[in-house]
């Protein structure tokens, strides 16, 4: 070092130069010079590129050069010392090695060098820097008269880059003598030069320096300054502040700029006017605009940092903000009320007030702009309001008098380059931050309680409410755009436009719009036009067309959320609404009819009428899709408007001709069709979105389009096309409601869809992906089901109910080939019986790659599939599948030389085995014991014992659980008097109730079944029904309550029954199979009667005649009203009984209205209340409830009434409420709810809650329960 040349000096200097420019980030953002050398000193710590700074690589080359050799010798002395036990560890050996190089003469030598090397750099650079100071400082007064013209855009003070920008840093006493320079007093020569050192000076040390609160009132005064080039610098202070200082540092600068403004604003020089205009391009405008931006630029930036720091700070910000706004002109002011008030050079720069929806985002600041408006700047929100209605009521006199609007918005939002505004464009740029403001405001429950405000000039306070309808109003009232420009970004700007941003907002705010929007003063607002429409009066509106288009937007999405549905349906307050005074839902449905008849004069031959159509009729889907909507459209006969409308646009579809070549009208033709087949496919989603309920699917086979629904659905499904998670499960909804029913499950099989959902289950469980590369052997299923299949599994659970199978496999025959190829994929429900549940020869298992996931995929859908009783019956008579199985256990045993010996337990027999209990074994949770399908720990691992013939081993029967002895009760003794002698006393049906809700609390076991024998011949008796007949004495010998011989009984009474209702049911020709049986099941109900009678074959036939004549018989005895001559005859056609159209559509309403969060697990598994609880009824809870829990079922139902067939049924839901949420999550609820009986579910326990219901719900059922008799739409 001691030749150090010129070169030398240079290269140093570039090496430095090339240091701090890489960290000069680092340092400019720190607060004080201390905190810069704290980041340089451990700038190896922080910074990953350390090392490859050529400044460093120079001082580590002195470093090995000078000290090298020496480090060396010192590491090699340490390690032998450290061999021999004397020094121990790493660290200790660098702490030596290092305090004995500082030690050496060699370092210190060194270090002096460097030092004096480094002083003549810095020195060097020090003084370049003056000089490239000196020679900016002549540029920038060069060039400072030029800066001149030209719109304010990057030229704004907070545009320049940093990387351009150098630092002088100044100690206390520099900075303190450049507050004395920047004093006004001081010559402009004096300060100029002052400003400009400030300008290279970093921000933070000088807001965090002493002189700053007097640096700051001297700045604040300078703004005001006549030379533009002066306070210009000062903005470009500010600038540099506001992005490289912290918070609680700017918030300082900016409340100053704040301060400057409103002084400003105030002075007497300012004199703008809104009559006047502005002319941005003015120089003096221009300045205003750059502070006023610089401003709102900081607006939208510091609510990103401001949680960091203590409240106050953004207090003072706020306050700050709003004291600048809310600037007022004395009244004695020449021009007071035109002034051009702060809030308009806001509204120009930020005209959708994006700084206040910053603001507002978060709580933390929410909090406090909102408190601070209530207590100081409650005028702010006084002005915007007032601002709406001054637009409002000039909008609404240029309508009223039929003249053109101007339209500011499409000026405002033009391509062209504006650079002067006039008076009214100014306000049109005032209302609109104030919309955007006061809908911003209204989301929130504190904002909403700045209402009502009180407005100088109108008498009465201005509510919510009022300033909603004032909302919803401009939507018809406010200029619009040609029909053309429906969908151009011009409209972003219009008063329509930012309305409906607002409202959906609101829409989405569910707890803000319940507050807002249900009111029926703004429901009134938003449905004026169609009022109008439908009332024939003259109707002075910009577009109808766009405008019926947004207010069917925004009712849709009211009718979207269960409160806004039910508002539309019922009304602000359903307890006195008037009958004259209709409710949203009326005057929608109404007007939706006449829009499908065509019957609107002034919307006739509109190009966008059919956007009209659609977009109404998909209001009314939202309501009729769920069951309380349904019960309300249903008078108005929609889904016939609808099917009318549908036939007529199929009839016309096909009478368009077919395009010649050559012929001009080719591209007309084709756009007709394709408009004609668009609204076709509208009224058919529309139509098929009623098979949504139970009700709905009735309606919907009624109206003829059952098939071209379901066409329509399995179309849209194969294509694949987009749809968001609401509308996918709702069409697996619709699915499983429709398989529910024989005509739906028919639509569902002639439209190809099972046939899609069998191959695909088909290419999963065998073939795999054709599009999939096999790279690796594929992966063995842990689980029993593959997770690939549960999708296909929990489609065919949802499928296969038993009015389903018995369409699809009623006298059909297994087709037991004696070859199946490999390629032979099954089509049908028939085949995946064929080949996954019976195998029962070598030829099946042969041709299945995967037997045993596939087999036991089979087992466990039998296994499902046989929970509904009848599907079992109808599966065994007809299939025999207990002898496959038994035969299959048979044959999977170990061979010996003393021959077959134990079975063997594999995955395979544990199914079979709990598939055969479950089969022939009937009984509730208590009363029998199904073998787990999971091996144990240790050397027992299956304790169940398998079987391969019957009867089954009696382990799987619970013991019955003795009965107190019986002893006389004077509760029941005056129940029993009471039901014999029914005319002896008045209000017999109340006393009989009372005193059953006193005996069923008390003592519910007293009421249970507590003995005959025949000779009839059951020849006459189909299979499926002798079955049935052997399951029924089975259950009953085993509860104690038939004796040897009972089948003759059983026999005689169910051949009885179908004598006797053979006598009452129609002649029906139909292509399903249902109605060609004369009892397409087992007659459930009889059974138990002939179970609670113990046998007595008399008692049970008297006991069902006269049962036959009450109104719930309908709905417990399902049999009784199979196409019979009391039900219309379109009712019996469809195939769907009452308890599915009734019943269960009650128990679908009611889990909604009741049960919020099981309704909405069923949504979420596709799966429907409806299907689960058809089941139930069906089979009277068989398999579901112990023996005793039936008898208070069907006791319940009768002596209280039919209605309380759905309060139990909600009564379950309630009691599984937890495991259906669970088995939701885990998605598998189906299995859940058919294989699990009701655990732990007693009736009695839950009167007290089907009392509530009942006072809320009985008249509305029982009147609808008892005109299913007339029934027909």
């Amino acid at each position: 070092m001691s030749c150090f040349t010129s070169e030398d000096e240079a290269q140093l200097q570039s090496m430095l130069r090339q240091l701090l420019q890489s960290v000069k980030e680092k340092i400019t953002g720190a607060p004080s010079v201390e905190r810069a050398e704290e980041i340089l000193l451990h700038l190896e710590e922080t910074d990953e590129n350390f090392h490859n700074y050529e400044f460093v690589k120079y001082l580590r080359k002195c470093i090995n050069s000078t000290v090298g050799s020496l480090i060396e010798e010192e590491t090699e002395k340490c390690i032998s010392a450290q061999s021999q036990g004397e020094v121990s560890g790493y660290d200790t050996l660098v702490q030596h090695v290092t305090k004995k190089t500082r030690e050496s003469k060699e370092y210190r030598e060194m270090m002096h060098a460097l030092k004096n090397v480094m002083m003549v750099v810095v020195e060097s650079l020090i003084n370049k820097f003056e000089e490239d100071r000196m020679h900016n400082k002549e540029l920038d007064n060069k060039t400072k008269k030029e800066r001149r013209s030209g719109y304010y855009t990057d030229n704004c003070s907070d545009s320049d880059s940093s990387l351009n920008q150098s630092y002088t840093f100044l100690s206390q006493e520099q900075l303190q003598l450049l507050v004395e320079r920047l004093d006004p007093i001081q010559p402009t020569e004096v300060r100029q030069e002052a400003l400009q050192t400030l300008c290279f000076a970093p921000p933070s040390d000088i807001l965090n320096s002493e002189t700053w609160p007097n640096l700051r009132k001297h700045l604040t005064m300078c703004l005001s300054d006549p030379d533009a080039a002066f306070s210009e610098k000062i903005l470009r202070f500010y600038a540099k502040a506001f992005s490289s200082s912290p918070f609680n540092m700017t918030r300082d600068v900016y409340t100053s700029l704040a301060k400057h403004l409103e002084f400003y604003f105030l002075s007497g020089e300012y004199s703008l006017r809104i009559s006047a205009g502005l002319d941005v391009s003015n120089p003096d405008i221009d300045r205003l605009l750059r502070k006023v931006r610089l401003l709102n630029e900081y607006q939208k930036e510091a609510p990103s940092s401001w949680i960091r720091h203590p409240e106050k700070y953004m207090e003072e910000v706020v306050d700050a903000t709003f004291s600048l706004l809310s600037v007022i002109h004395e009244p004695t002011h020449p021009a007071s009320p035109d002034v051009l008030s702060p809030v308009y050079f806001l509204a120009l720069l930020d005209i959708k007030a994006v700084w206040f929806k910053k603001w507002t985002h978060a709580y933390y600041s929410r909090a406090v702009v909102l408190r601070l408006l209530e207590k100081k700047y409650k005028s702010l929100i006084n002005a915007a309001v007032q601002q709406c209605l001054d637009y409002f009521e000039s909008c609404k006199a240029r309508v009223n008098k039929n003249s053109s609007v101007s339209d500011f918005s499409h000026q405002y939002c033009s391509d062209e380059k504006n650079f002067s505004y006039t008076g009214q464009e100014l306000q049109y740029v005032y209302f609109v931050h104030s919309l955007c403001l006061l809908g911003r405001l209204l989301i929130y429950k504190q904002g909403q309680n700045l209402f009502p405000v009180q407005l100088k000039n109108k008498k009465d306070r201005v509510s919510i409410t009022d300033l909603l309808v004032l909302f919803t109003q401009l939507i018809y009232y406010s200029p619009s755009y040609p029909k053309t420009a429906l969908a151009g970004h011009t409209d972003n700007y219009s008063p329509a436009s930012l309305v409906m941003e607002i409202l959906q907002v609101f829409c989405d705010q569910t707890g803000c719009a319940a507050e807002c929007l249900y009111t029926d003063a703004v429901i009134d607002a938003l449905l004026h036009p169609v009022q109008s429409v439908l009332s024939g009066t003259e109707v002075y509106l910009n577009c109808l067309e766009t405008t019926l288009i947004d207010v069917a937007d925004i009712l849709a999405r009211i009718a979207a959320v269960d409160d806004g549905l039910s508002f539309l349906l019922h009304g602000e307050n359903e307890k006195t609404a008037k009958e004259d005074s209709p409710t949203g839902v009326h005057v929608i449905v109404q007007f939706t009819k006449k829009l499908l008849h065509d019957d609107i004069s002034l919307l006739s031959g509109s190009e966008l009428l059919p956007v009209v159509k659609g977009a109404f009729i998909f209001v009314c889907r939202q309501m009729y899709r769920t069951c309380e909507g349904l019960q309300v459209l249903i008078p108005y006969g929609l889904h016939e408007s609808m099917a009318e409308a549908w036939k007529k646009m199929s009839v016309l579809s096909e009478r368009v001709p077919t395009p010649v070549t050559g012929v001009d009208s080719i591209s007309s033709i084709s756009l007709e069709s394709k408009n004609s087949l668009l609204w076709e496919e509208t009224l058919l989603d529309a139509l098929l979105n009623f098979s949504a309920t139970p009700r709905g699917l009735f309606l919907l086979h009624s109206t003829g389009a059952m098939n071209d629904c379901v066409n329509f659905i399995f179309s849209s499904l194969s294509k694949k096309l987009q749809a968001n998670e609401y509308e996918e499960f709702g069409n697996k909804v619709i699915i499983t409601q429709m398989a529910t029913t024989p005509s739906g499950a028919v639509a569902l099989q002639s439209s190809g869809f099972i046939k899609a959902l069998v191959t695909e289950l088909w290419a999963l469980l065998e073939c795999g992906k054709d599009d999939l590369r096999i790279a690796q052997p594929k992966s063995t299923p842990i689980d029993p089901i593959d997770q690939s299949c549960q999708k296909s599994f929990l489609s065919l659970i949802n499928l296969l109910t038993y009015p389903a199978v018995f369409e699809l496999l009623s006298k059909q025959d297994i087709p037991n080939k004696p070859v199946y190829s490999f390629r032979e994929v099954p089509t049908d429900i028939i085949d995946i019986i064929d080949r996954l549940i019976i195998l029962n020869s070598e030829a099946k298992i042969h041709s299945l790659f995967s037997y045993e996931q596939s087999h036991i995929f089979g087992l466990r859908l039998l296994n499902v599939l046989c929970c509904e009783l009848n599907t079992l019956l109808l599966l065994e008579s007809q299939y025999k599948v207990s002898q496959v199985l038994l035969t299959a256990q048979e044959e999977n045993v170990t061979e010996t030389s003393e021959g077959p010996g134990d079975f063997i337990i594999d995955c395979l027999s544990v199914e079979r085995n709990h598939v055969l209990v479950r089969m022939n074994l009937i009984g509730g949770p208590r009363e029998r014991i199904l073998p787990l399908r999971v091996l144990d720990k240790g050397s027992n691992s299956y304790p169940w014992p398998m079987f391969s013939s019957l009867p089954l081993p009696k382990c799987y029967l619970a013991e019955i659980p003795r009965k107190d002895e019986f002893r006389h009760d004077k509760d029941l003794d005056k129940l029993l008097s009471l039901l014999k002698s029914p005319e002896k006393q008045s209000g017999w049906t109340e006393i009989c109730r009372k005193q059953f809700y006193k005996v069923m609390k008390a003592r519910p076991d007293i009421i249970s079944g507590t003995t005959m024998d025949g000779d009839v011949k059951n020849e006459s008796l189909s299979s499926a029904q002798q079955l049935g007949v052997e399951m029924t004495v089975r259950y009953g010998k085993y509860l104690n309550l038939l004796k040897e011989h009972a089948e003759n009984g059983l026999c005689f009474v169910l051949m009885n029954c179908k004598k006797f209702l053979k006598q009452e049911q129609r002649t029906v020709v139909s292509s399903l199979c249902c109605l060609q049986e004369h009892c397409p099941g087992y007659d459930w109900f009889a059974s138990s009667v002939f179970l609670i009678m113990s046998g007595d074959r008399e008692k049970t036939l008297m006991f069902l005649k006269q049962f036959s004549r009450l109104l719930v018989s309908a709905f417990l005895w399902l049999p009784r009203l199979h196409i019979s001559m009391h039900l219309p005859a379109t009712t019996v056609e469809s195939g769907i009984h009452p308890v599915y159209f009734c019943s269960t559509h009650y128990i679908e309403m009611l889990l909604k209205a009741k049960l919020p969060l099981v309704f909405a697990a069923f949504q979420r598994s596709a799966f429907t209340p409806s299907q689960i609880c058809l089941q139930w009824i069906t089979q009277c809870f068989w398999n579901y409830m112990d023996w005793r829990e039936i008898c208070h079922y069907i006791a319940t139902c009768i002596l209280l009434g039919p209605d309380y067939q759905i309060y139990i049924c909600i009564s379950v839901f309630k009691h599984l409420q937890q495991d259906i949420l669970k088995h939701t999550e885990a998605q598998d609820l189906q299995v859940f709810l058919k294989e699990e009986p009701l655990h732990g579910f007693r009736v009695s326990d839950y009167l007290e809650y089907m009392e509530s219901l009942e006072a809320i719900y009985r008249p509305m059922l029982l009147e609808d329960m008892r005109n299913i008799r007339v029934q027909n739409t």
